[in-house]
């Protein structure tokens, strides 16, 4: 056999895997919401966490977002509990550790899976305090003081 007769399907499988290698499609990145637009996900919270906003917050997420939530935030709310819906602990540090600001201003607003999103019932300020609220839930709650007699 010539060197050129063993070329010849040497080069045919190269070409066959170039081929296939570069008509497969690279998924694009994704969230760990998934449907949460990379864009979205890096935006940064510009209401600082403060006391007032975790207040207003805690007040948007109880109208709102509590019949489902919970006021507490763990996920047992009567329409969750009604709906036998399993809904994410929002007092539990894990729940959110992975989770950008941004992420979060994004499910509010738009919503995710059943949850319908705030839309433009909120300005962003408002949905931005919600965020502020929801971060609040998991962090340790200050002991009381030790009575002083």
């Amino acid at each position: 056999m010539s060197k050129l007769t063993l070329m010849i399907p040497v080069a045919l499988f190269s070409l066959a895997v170039l081929s296939a290698q570069q008509s497969q499609v690279v998924p694009p990145k994704v969230t760990p919401y998934g449907d949460v637009p990379a864009d979205a996900a890096k935006q940064v919270n510009p209401v600082k966490y403060s006391p007032d906003s975790v207040t207003r917050g805690e007040k948007w997420f109880k109208l709102d977002c509590a019949m489902c939530h919970d006021d507490n935030g763990d996920g047992k709310g009567d329409v969750a509990v009604s709906m036998k819906l399993t809904i994410n602990d929002f007092t539990n540090p894990d729940t959110f550790k992975n989770h950008t600001d941004g992420e979060l201003f994004y499910i509010i607003k738009n919503g995710h899976m059943p949850m319908p999103g705030e839309g433009d019932r909120l300005k962003p300020d408002q949905v931005w305090d919600i965020v502020n609220y929801l971060r609040s839930l998991s962090k340790p709650k200050a002991a009381p003081a030790p009575d002083q007699k």
